[in-house]
């Protein structure tokens, strides 16, 4: 047994002291295939990664109804957007969800996703702004961990062992549940400093107003008590607002 695999299965077994030698040798066999599990899942490939995150977009856009190129919100990301199908290196594919809610997420696999409700509320400079943030939260590889916990800790585990890590077709469960840990799931507030750091970097150096950095988290403080689901996954906006303010100087 190698040094990894030793250190998962002492992590596995810490707790068992108390279990009879019967129960020990049954659940012996469950106890190492989980330990392999969390092992596929660290080592997963950046391809089979993409694929995850490829099956979740289709999965979601499918979900929703998708503003087209013709219609007011398609027209206005398109124009907010120009130039930024590639940025630094990323592959990025923007479109927008028509729906109320005030949010916007990103993915690995370069998928950005606005909602019309959040464009709705905000200045184009915000709406880059808040662009600039899900780039960075892609860039920061903030989505790729994410994923590789998920498949270390829900029952996907069990379909990366028996694909022997290499990326299977999900069912629309699944996916839904993948989409749940890996997507709407609170980020850590240093995730969040990370990428508004990287959003006001965005702004500055595509000559963008940076202000909108600020305005856009202030205006996110105000619509705190409307239920805006952005907020429930993005702590804090006061004090990132507050934040932002230091840097504008920068």
């Amino acid at each position: 047994m190698n040094r990894r695999n030793f250190i998962l299965f002492s992590a596995l077994a810490s707790g068992l002291s108390s279990v009879t030698p019967m129960a020990w040798a049954l659940d012996f066999g469950k106890i190492m295939d989980a330990g392999k599990t969390l092992a596929d899942a660290e080592s997963i490939s950046d391809d089979d990664l993409k694929s995850y995150f490829d099956q979740m977009t289709v999965h979601e856009d499918a979900q929703n109804q998708i503003a087209g190129p013709s219609t007011p919100h398609g027209k206005r990301l398109a124009k907010l957007t120009k130039g930024l199908s590639n940025y630094n290196g990323l592959d990025l594919n923007f479109k927008v969800y028509q729906t109320q809610e005030i949010n916007a997420f990103a993915m690995a696999n370069g998928t950005i996703r606005l909602y019309s409700g959040l464009m709705d509320e905000f200045t184009d400079d915000e709406v880059r702004y808040v662009v600039g943030h899900e780039i960075g939260h892609i860039q920061s590889g903030h989505t790729k961990a994410r994923i590789q916990t998920a498949m270390r800790t829900s029952a996907l585990k069990n379909v990366i062992a028996a694909t022997d890590g290499k990326a299977a077709k999900l069912a629309d469960s699944q996916l839904g549940d993948l989409f749940e840990k890996v997507i709407v799931a609170q980020h850590s507030q240093s995730n969040e400093r990370e990428a508004d750091d990287r959003a006001m970097d965005f702004m500055k150096t595509l000559k963008y107003a940076p202000e909108a950095c600020v305005t856009a988290l202030e205006k996110l403080d105000k619509l705190s008590g409307s239920g805006a689901s952005w907020l429930s996954t993005h702590p804090s906006p006061r004090e990132r607002a507050d934040r932002m303010r230091t840097q504008l100087a920068a």
